[in-house]
């Protein structure tokens, strides 16, 4: 049985990923990472948490969504036993947007939990909004202490594991969103630039890709380890 590690965006409670999950057969464990609620972590404590669901002597694949990306990638570029391929979805290796590291020490006090849900859905969701959706974001966010979504917005300004790419040695599939309105196409291009070998597949959707398109990237991401499986074999 193949085994897919999913690693969650901002809010990482990993509920989002519910459609996603359930476009896979029972022949792949799906084991998702939960980050902790109320406890203010950097990227290298969260590194450390997400290590401990590693399987052990058994094949896996690591998928990174959005945030979780450096983390995913800090995971590879370790080259952990039985890791067979890395999947990125609408992340960076590096703060995405760097006009806005400007902004970074506002965050520290920023209203994040009274942001409207339309404001948060416009960027995420986009004209793919619908009231599902909403719901879906407004769950996964409430669940999450301000302090903790100011903490990790602030380290994604300021991450960069980009010297860490060219020690990925497993095959790279990135999913891009074409509409994406956090996460531009220069940080898919980034990760291309180090690592060319990179199979990168666009989707017409937003940021909240595998929630718009939980089917279709579902497939892709399974033809992906499918391709990759025999690697451990």
């Amino acid at each position: 049985m193949m085994t897919l590690i999913l690693l969650p965006g901002l809010d990482g409670t990993g509920w989002p990923f519910s459609d996603f999950i359930h476009g896979f057969a029972s022949d792949v464990n799906i084991i998702v990472v939960p980050y902790p609620t109320h406890t203010v972590l950097g990227y290298t404590e969260l590194i450390s948490i997400a290590r401990t669901f590693l399987p052990k002597e058994q094949p896996f694949f690591l998928l990174g969504e959005s945030f979780s990306g450096p983390i995913a990638i800090a995971i590879a570029a370790s080259q952990p036993p039985g890791l067979l391929g890395l999947i990125l979805c609408c992340s960076f290796a590096r703060n995405p947007r760097p006009r806005l590291s400007v902004l970074r020490p506002l965050l520290s006090i920023a209203p994040i939990a009274i942001l409207p849900i339309a404001l948060l859905s416009f960027f995420v969701l986009g004209r793919f909004s619908s009231a599902r959706l909403r719901r879906l974001l407004a769950k996964s966010l409430a669940q999450v202490s301000p302090a903790v979504l100011r903490a990790r917005a602030r380290a994604a300004l300021s991450i960069d594991v980009s010297a860490s790419l060219p020690r990925v040695n497993v095959p790279l599939l990135y999913l891009r969103a074409a509409e994406d309105r956090i996460v531009p196409k220069a940080a898919s291009q980034l990760i291309t630039s180090f690592i060319p070998t990179t199979t990168t597949v666009v989707f017409p959707a937003p940021h909240f890709l595998l929630q718009v398109l939980p089917s279709q990237t579902a497939a892709t991401v399974r033809e992906f380890m499918d391709d990759h499986r025999g690697l451990y074999l």
